[in-house]
């Protein structure tokens, strides 16, 4: 099948339903709030086969307190973390969460990271796939024989910590800050030590992607929308962030969505920026 960056519930259970599939379903369902939430809330009922990665551990690597809150493993190691969970080189993957496509949107980057195109989000996550007449279980999927998932050329880009720096207030970069307005302008900061937010940074809140009805808003719904904050930029200027690199996939999937690709991530995002001495710091609107 043709891979999209999303697949609806519908297409996803004929997917499944196909003899022969070598379709990966990987439920990243998550609450920062409480990080073992989405653990118990696959066990309560998954996706029949799904397997669930953690973004704390699979998806995440260690912290030293000045990389930001989830820093990205090693491609290496996470590419085989892949094959140890079966995924093959041209296995289509799905991502899908809880959470409204936060974590997914995580994964999705990152198998891109990793040079995989078989890669897309469950539009409306979980609950869309229920809406849809899917069923969920609770029995752990069988285990599936280690994959032959290897690293290949990256397909996105990424920006760090001091290239970003750099080019601050030179004009080179538009930063788009996918956090909550409050969180944006300095206020109830409940995740990071210090508020505010990359100066010369624009606030588009990752949760603005989405319907009343928890999918992705219509691809020319989303051109319109980004085009009203990029202008005449070039794509290739543009850099996502959020509080800790998670979130802002979301808009980079949703602009994928929207027929413009090409931004690139900060992967340590505000929580790495803020945790630098010295960091320059803006606040308000």
């Amino acid at each position: 099948m043709t891979q999209h960056a999303l697949i609806s519930a519908q297409a996803l259970q004929q997917a499944l339903q196909s003899p022969g599939t070598d379709m990966l379903v990987l439920d990243c369902s998550f609450d920062l709030a409480d990080p073992a939430a989405g653990r118990r809330a696959h066990a309560s009922g998954h996706i029949p086969g799904a397997i669930y990665v953690s973004l704390d551990d699979t998806l995440s690597s260690a912290k030293t307190g000045r990389n930001g809150r989830h820093p990205l493993p090693e491609r290496a190691t996470f590419a085989r973390a892949l094959a140890a969970l079966g995924a093959n080189a041209g296995t289509p993957i799905v991502a899908c969460d809880n959470a409204g496509g936060m974590v997914a949107a995580r994964l999705w980057w990152m198998l891109r990271w990793c040079g995989h195109a078989a890669a897309s989000v469950l539009d409306g996550g979980i609950a869309a796939w229920q809406a849809a007449g899917g069923a969920l279980e609770t029995t752990a999927p069988s285990a599936r024989p280690p994959g032959n998932f290897a690293l290949r050329d990256s397909l996105v880009a990424s920006v760090g910590h001091d290239a970003l720096l750099a080019q601050l207030g030179s004009g080179e970069r538009l930063v788009i800050d996918a956090r909550a307005a409050d969180r944006f302008r300095g206020e109830n900061e409940t995740l990071d030590p210090v508020g505010g937010h990359i100066p010369g940074a624009v606030n588009r809140v990752f949760r603005s992607n989405l319907g009343a009805d928890g999918r992705f808003k219509a691809a020319t719904e989303l051109r319109a929308e980004f085009a009203a904050i990029l202008g005449d930029r070039a794509l290739t200027s543009v850099v996502s962030q959020c509080g800790s690199g998670v979130t802002a996939c979301h808009n980079l999937l949703a602009m994928e969505v929207a027929g413009l690709p090409g931004a690139a991530l900060y992967p340590g995002s505000w929580s790495e920026w803020c945790a630098q001495p010295g960091a320059p710091i803006a606040t308000g609107g």
